[in-house]
């Protein structure tokens, strides 16, 4: 009896698995006040899609590199109809989790404020 009890616990242990890389940032304070291109939305942008999305690699077809190009996808919806994964779109990054909550409101923030190029 003891053995059976022991492989359910181990079970339900071993069996509990979360991985929404956004919960565990619940408490993290989001400021999307006077968001600037090049000291928020680049670093974000150089730090997660350059990886795919820079001009010597241009995977997918798609640079990110530089104001005038991410610009293009500002423009056409893009940006964040992939970074916020809506349907339709395909989601960014690819083949890893979503980015930070608070990553996706600064850009977003960003955008809505018209994408300057400040």
């Amino acid at each position: 009896m003891d053995k059976i009890l022991l492989l359910v616990f181990v079970g339900m242990v071993i069996g509990c698995y979360y991985d929404v890389e956004e919960d565990f940032q619940v408490n993290q304070e989001c400021n999307v006040d006077n968001i600037s291109y090049a000291s928020d939305v680049l670093e974000i942008v150089s730090s997660r899609c350059y990886k795919c999305h820079a001009a010597a690699l241009n995977l997918g077809n798609v640079t990110l590199e530089g104001y005038d190009k991410i610009k293009i996808y500002v423009n056409n919806g893009k940006l964040l109809g992939a970074v916020k994964r809506e349907s339709g779109f395909s989601p960014m990054p690819q083949n890893e989790s979503m980015l930070p909550s608070c990553d996706i409101l600064t850009i977003e923030s960003w955008v809505n404020a018209g994408a300057p190029n400040n």
